[in-house]
């Protein structure tokens, strides 16, 4: 599991600019195959500062941010098991987290962990290397490598022998039109 450190800083009761909070509170894992974090989370864009307490709480294990949020979480992957154990696994994930844009048959047989939201996702390697997989092609990404995805097809394959870790935020978008 990643030693990750979260830090919520805002005002104090004196109006200073303080820590309020540590900690990773809402964190979800199988083990072996892949840990997560929630740093932050909120319903709205603009985001209201003025809101108080842990946000990374509200809403529980989502896997995507609330309509008109966004979601700031951390995710770390093991290598890649066999496929049934790996298709157990986010079958698991999408019936925990409510996630209802699950991958064709087709889709899934490229990858176990093919899906789509309806965000902007913005994602960055900190640790390790993942193949971020898309319809027709792969992306071998690296520490420091960032990935924009506009609600599209992807999944991820840790090829490696050690887990990657990531960082990114989710946030609510219209759905992509279909194409004509």
């Amino acid at each position: 599991m990643a030693d990750l450190k979260r830090y919520v800083v805002g005002r104090d009761a004196n109006g200073k600019s303080a820590v309020l909070m540590d900690g990773v509170p809402n964190q979800q894992s199988d083990p072996g195959i892949m840990w997560r974090g929630t740093l932050w989370k909120t319903r709205e864009i603009p985001v209201d500062n003025n809101i108080r307490g842990d946000r990374s709480l509200d809403g529980g294990a989502a896997r995507t941010p609330f309509p008109g949020g966004m979601l700031v979480r951390s995710l770390e992957l093991w290598p890649d098991k066999d496929e049934a154990t790996m298709r157990a696994h986010f079958e698991r994930v999408n019936e925990l987290s409510g996630h209802t844009q699950v991958a064709t048959e087709a889709e899934q047989k490229r990858s176990p962990s093919m899906h789509r939201t309806d965000t902007l996702d913005f994602i960055t390697v900190l640790r390790g290397e993942v193949y971020l997989i898309l319809d027709e092609e792969e992306i071998l990404l690296k520490p420091t490598d960032s990935v924009i995805i506009q609600g599209t097809n992807h999944g991820w394959s840790n090829r490696g022998t050690e887990p990657v870790l990531t960082i990114g935020c989710m946030i609510d978008a219209l759905p992509l039109a279909e194409p004509t």
